[in-house]
């Protein structure tokens, strides 16, 4: 099976490329290649699941490329590879044929196939070609409407947070090739390295994981993510990229542990996240910032789950929120086109003038709030069941993220279910819509609807029991029935107290927020300022510096180069008017000794015999005389 296992990352990969490279030529073809190759890839996903095959390849000196599929990255194999068909089976029947298809749907094959080779990764190096090719696409996605500026500095200030955050992970590379020289950098064997480089490792893992999965403090740069096209924001929030974080951290939970602090930091970090970003959702006033900032929210009961050692919940909370958050995207984004609009106030109506999307949107929407039987529900219970085992502190702030989870969904569904306008105040704000959602588009949502309710089962026995056996055998806590009765009684008393809340003082209708925005303020509603504070502390501190070494440049080191070279031409110049002259005249001098010696030297050149044999003469005698003088 090694062959598919090789096919799995090849041909997203491969037709991705090719799609990049025709251009425009091959747009009518676009969207039907990319769901064939995503078709197949999903089935080589189903059958490297059960096969589990492992390759490896000649790659550097001493460390090769290797790839494997345990039963984690097979279950994450399969969600990745049967997300992104669903959601490009909907880019198939949204995006008008105006648009540069082939680049789209190639940058998110690319894009899904980096994210295969990130799960199926087994070595750093791996890790890291796929690590760094999902942050270099979903940089040009998200500044996909390249001629927007506004959407250009919305992926750059992506892309960069998320490459700050990336150093870590070339710091664990860096440090695991240190602690063993003759090593693989195989994942499996970070956790045998010794302090302190084993400390170093997971500081970087670390690292790298909360930027990616945009956890605190690097949360904000996600708000700017949804300056994409909503099914970008579908696929990176669900199954790629913001979830490559999350995935390292369950892959890598051996590390944590052998650390003896990261698994306090990462549950901790989890558990503050997903509270402080849903109070976040609950400000905003625009449905993709809202939710965006819910998947900050509930990836971190994922990363909750790595540090509390909850493997089995939090690959089911990572499964259950990839079908649930694909499809809210989705949906917002067939309003988005339908209505030219994502402001909530400006949304009302939307699920009674759209009833199939709207029923689709509350479902989804539901299962984000946790309410039984929806498969949130169940699966944030197993990740809270770690957390009561590991500390009761860490079950109170994992359940009172829950309660905010309820408030922000049930604020959503209110909006939309209120009573249609019969103007059309606050549409429009960002394009003319079409005041349509194509019935093609209906079945991926329809699909992904089934997942939010069938995937409940897996979060109980014996269904749980197996997913347990699948990830490793590992025994870790279960839900006892209380803590069912709790969560689901808390989540349906939050959402109807969110809604009678919002009925009782019905927000007014605010301006829609412009492209690539969000039209909330606040504290809350503007992301916890850490876009500001970034800017405070990182941004304008490397500026400053940057202009002193250049003002450093200009002043010191440029004028030095510039007053040596005024130096050297004053130098040449005087040179030449005093030392040329001299060296000039002696020159001359020279060779005027030279032509007076040559006339005399010419003068006894007369030709004639008896001259030369008088002047032998004179010279002998001369000879002579001295000879005797010298005696």
């Amino acid at each position: 099976m090694s062959g598919v296992l090789w096919a799995l990352i090849a041909l997203p990969l491969g037709a991705g490329s090719v799609l990049l490279v025709a251009g425009r030529r091959a747009d009518r073809a676009a969207a039907v290649s990319a769901v064939t190759a995503m078709l197949v890839t999903a089935g080589a996903a189903v059958a490297v699941a059960f096969s589990q095959p492992s390759v490896r390849a000649p790659f550097l000196s001493g460390l090769p490329a290797g790839l494997t599929v345990d039963g984690l990255s097979g279950l994450l194999a399969v969600t990745v590879a049967a997300v992104t068909l669903l959601v490009l089976a909907f880019s198939a029947a949204e995006f008008g044929p105006e648009q540069a298809r082939a680049r789209f749907f190639g940058l998110m094959l690319l894009f899904s196939g980096s994210m295969l080779v990130t799960v199926t990764a087994a070595t750093l190096p791996v890790l890291l070609m796929g690590w760094e090719v999902m942050g270099a696409t979903s940089w040009a996605l998200i500044g996909y409407w390249w001629r927007d500026a506004a959407r250009v500095r919305a992926a750059n200030t992506a892309f960069l947070t998320t490459r700050t955050a990336d150093l870590g992970l070339y710091l664990a590379a860096g440090a695991a090739l240190a602690a063993d020289p003759t090593g693989t950098l195989a994942l499996d064997d970070l956790a045998k390295a010794a302090d302190p480089w084993r400390s170093l490792i997971c500081a970087g893992l670390i690292a790298a994981a909360f930027g990616k999965s945009a956890q605190l403090p690097f949360s904000f740069w996600l708000s700017r993510a949804m300056a994409g096209p909503s099914p970008v924001s579908a696929l990176l929030h669900s199954t790629t990229m913001v979830v490559a974080g999350a995935y390292l951290l369950l892959r890598t939970n051996p590390l944590l542990e052998a650390s003896g602090w990261g698994t306090h930091v990462v549950a901790w970090t989890g558990a503050l996240t997903a509270i402080a970003l849903g109070l976040v959702a609950l400000a905003q006033n625009d449905l993709k910032q809202l939710l965006a900032a819910s998947s900050c929210a509930q990836i971190g009961f994922m990363v909750l789950a790595a540090g509390a050692g909850g493997i089995t919940g939090g690959t089911l909370q990572l499964i259950a929120h990839a079908a649930a958050k694909s499809l809210l995207f989705l949906i917002a984004g067939a309003w988005l086109t339908a209505l030219g609009t994502k402001a909530l106030p400006g949304l009302r109506g939307a699920a009674r003038r759209y009833r199939v999307a709207g029923v689709l949107f509350t479902v989804g929407a539901c299962t984000l709030a946790g309410l039984p039987p929806l498969s949130l529900w169940a699966t944030k219970d197993v990740v809270l069941a770690a957390a009561l085992e590991t500390s009761p502190w860490l079950y109170a702030a994992g359940l009172t993220a829950a309660v905010v989870s309820a408030l922000y969904s049930a604020r959503a569904v209110w909006f939309v279910w209120q009573p249609t306008r019969t103007d059309d105040h606050g549409l429009d704000s960002e394009g003319r819509g079409t005041r349509q959602v194509p019935g093609r588009v209906v079945p991926p949502l329809a699909v992904l609807t089934l997942a939010c309710a069938l995937l409940s089962p897996l979060a109980f026995d014996p269904a749980r029991a197996a997913v347990s056996r699948v990830l490793g055998g590992r025994s870790e806590p279960a839900p006892h029935l209380w803590e069912w009765m709790l969560s689901g009684a808390l989540a349906v008393v939050a959402a109807s107290a969110a809604w009678a809340w919002a009925s009782r003082k019905a927000p007014r209708p605010t301006r829609a927020p412009g492209r690539g925005g969000s039209a909330s303020t606040g504290f809350l509603g503007g992301w916890l300022k850490l876009e500001q504070a970034a800017h405070l502390l990182l941004v304008r501190p490397v500026f400053a510096l940057a202009r002193t070494a250049a003002r450093f440049d200009d002043r010191v080191l440029d004028a030095a180069v510039r007053d040596a070279g005024r130096g050297a031409m004053d130098l040449a110049r005087w040179s030449d008017q005093r030392l040329e002259a001299g060296v000039g005249g002696s020159v001359s001098a020279v060779a005027s000794a030279g032509r007076a010696l040559g006339r005399l030297a010419r003068r006894p050149q007369t030709g004639l015999l008896h001259q030369y044999l008088a002047q032998a003469v004179a010279a002998f005698t001369v000879l002579a005389v001295v000879f005797v003088l010298v005696k």
